[in-house]
């Protein structure tokens, strides 16, 4: 039996995604105490009591302490099968964060899977569908799984209401990848989504995003929605280069004007594009995981947040494997998993 103190490092949700995704990988039972104690609501709410059942069912696992508010649970998985799942988070919790748990298990299962998850698409502290699908996913298939993920609801805070569908052709063994150059800028492109609210908001968005970034028209892109349940707004940027692809997403809120959530998005790129490195913090953050998977491969990345570092520290409690960082120029780190 693992123990994990969720109050650890960053002390957030990750800890338990993390410890459930490698417990189901590894066929190795935990316990951890403390689930999310530095949030300022500790305790599970509806998307990790989600991620717990998901994971429960895939890996048919005995479960204790699985219930809302609480800060502790005893996880024992049973072998990971494939098939048809549906989940339902039942507010606007992030459906990409259940995903996140499940996914490892899933693209290394016996047979193909299809996944159903209702709840939010678009979180303002969560991986949005567009970073999955653009970003993150073509560098999974590098290692081997072909994995699809479509948009059949969209779903903003507070009201949620999304649905995304996932299918899942998986291997029996990650490939390796490494990921230390970024390569030449090969495009850029932006699009300024709305949901219930005027596209005067897409528009005034753009009209920043050609004057800092510079990029032709022709690039831009407005979408307006007609399947949200409530209003939202979401600008997403996507940087694609040789060898990788990053995305950067800024949300709307209530008193925060369109140009403030432009402004903000585009300061983002522009410390991207400045540093040089291929794989920027938040990609880094979701790649730990399959990279240690497959025990080898490397990516160089700026610094790691403490989300990582955190995320590394319950990694190496699972697999026998070292997560190492080595310092290269202008402040970029290698991170090698060996």
């Amino acid at each position: 039996m693992i123990h994990i103190d969720g109050s650890n490092g960053e002390g957030g949700g990750q800890i338990l995604r993390s410890a459930l995704a490698l417990s189901m990988v590894t066929a190795q039972p935990f316990r951890i105490k403390n689930i999310r104690a530095n949030r300022s609501k500790p305790g599970l709410l509806r998307q990790h009591l989600t991620a717990v059942n998901a994971a429960a069912e895939v890996c048919a696992a005995q479960v204790s302490g699985a219930e809302l508010g609480s800060s502790a649970i005893e996880f024992t998985p049973e072998k990971v099968k494939g098939g048809e799942y549906s989940f339902a988070i039942g507010s606007a919790g992030s459906t990409t964060l259940v995903l996140q748990t499940i996914l490892p298990a899933l693209m290394t299962a016996p047979e193909p899977s299809v996944v159903v998850i209702e709840g939010g698409t678009h979180n303002i502290y969560a991986p949005s569908v567009d970073f999955l699908s653009k970003s993150f996913l073509p560098i999974i298939e590098r290692m081997g799984p072909r994995v699809h993920v479509e948009i059949e609801r969209h779903g903003f805070y507070p009201a949620g209401g999304g649905r995304i569908r996932v299918e899942i052709d998986p291997v029996a063994k990650l490939t390796p990848v490494s990921i230390m150059e970024r390569g030449d800028i090969l495009s850029q492109s932006a699009t300024a989504t709305v949901a219930g609210l005027s596209p005067d908001i897409a528009k005034r968005e753009l009209e920043v995003i050609v004057k800092k970034l510079e990029l032709d028209e022709e690039l831009l892109r407005i979408e307006q929605l007609a399947d949200s349940v409530g209003p939202g707004n979401v600008l997403s940027i996507e940087i694609q280069s040789e060898h990788v692809t990053e995305v950067f997403t800024g949300f709307g809120e209530r008193g925060r004007s369109a140009e403030r959530v432009a402004k903000s998005t585009v300061a983002q790129v522009h410390h991207y594009l400045h540093k040089g490195v291929p794989v920027w913090s938040h990609l880094a953050d979701q790649l730990m995981l399959p990279f240690a998977m497959t025990g080898a491969g490397e990516f160089s990345t700026c610094a790691l947040t403490p989300h990582s570092e955190t995320n590394a520290s319950v990694i190496e409690q699972f697999l026998q494997i070292k997560i190492q960082t080595k310092e290269l120029d202008w402040g970029l780190k290698a991170v090698r998993f060996i």
